[in-house]
């Protein structure tokens, strides 16, 4: 995984006050997320109390948050994300709704979940879009895994290779080097996960077209998702435009691969 300052990360995200006006993508795999958690049998839903606790990682303005809400999901809930004006948006969102529930918010590196949280076991520990930030992925997920009580799941969605394939390519073919994140491979994240739980993986392709370069390189810094990898400076104006050039012949399309993954934890455990 590529390195990357969370401090600038957090920034980034604080600044894109039109996420959610552009973040379609995001909205899309946030939904199709949901619709696999809400239909999972949660052991809280199958005893007398039928709520179950839930942590969420990275919620942004709520895209998640929302649908799980919509899909019925009630419960024990702490939304969490390391930019704390996403929080606020968050809660602004949910504070909106028609009754809103009652949910706890905090702001955290999901890479680092809150000490106090080690004594808890969550039904669901959710995340859509937010692990491919992490430093050290193959570290974090065994951290996370242990926050999931027996019989519950770790669900996410997040990038791996292949995303942006047709702008790094544009680079290559004019022998610069892109700046951005780097991703793991599909194979290589299943072999991340923990023993003590089964895993159920499927890769999801969303495409975006754009005008032309402008507009995508536009179109990421309005969703907060611009910041480059550690070290890497931006490219010159000569440079940047002839990799604009070469992005705009390939016909201005940006492919996103997501690797959407539910762990879930043997009821034995």
């Amino acid at each position: 995984m590529t390195t990357i300052a969370k401090s600038r990360v957090a920034g980034a995200f604080d600044l894109a006050t039109d996420y959610a006006a552009h973040a379609h993508m995001q909205h899309r795999v946030a939904q199709a997320l949901a619709g696999r958690i809400a239909a999972l049998p949660l052991p809280a839903l199958a005893d007398s109390t039928g709520s179950p606790r839930l942590l969420e990682i990275g919620c942004g303005t709520g895209f998640l948050t929302g649908a799980l809400l919509d899909r019925g999901l009630r419960g024990d809930w702490l939304v969490t994300d390391i930019a704390p004006a996403m929080v606020d948006r968050c809660a602004a969102a949910i504070a909106r709704r028609d009754r809103p529930p009652a949910l706890e918010f905090a702001i955290m590196d999901g890479e680092q979940p809150l000490p106090r949280l080690t004594r808890r076991g969550f039904d669901v520990v959710c995340s859509s879009l937010t692990f491919q930030w992490f430093a050290d992925l193959p570290a974090a997920l065994p951290r996370l895994a242990a926050l999931v009580a027996p019989g519950g799941v770790l669900a996410f969605t997040t990038l791996v290779a292949g995303t942006f394939e047709e702008w790094n390519r544009a680079h290559r073919l004019v022998g610069l080097e892109p700046g951005g994140l780097t991703y793991p491979g599909f194979e290589a994240l299943a072999t991340s996960f923990p023993e003590g739980g089964t895993l159920a993986m499927h890769e999801q392709i969303e495409r975006e077209h754009h005008a032309d370069a402008a507009a995508f390189l536009r179109s990421i810094k309005r969703i907060g998702a611009g910041t480059a990898a550690a070290g890497r400076r931006p490219l010159p104006p000569a440079g940047l435009r002839r990799v604009m050039a070469g992005f705009e012949a390939a016909g201005s399309r940006a492919t996103y691969r997501i690797a959407s993954c539910i762990w879930t934890r043997d009821r034995q455990a």
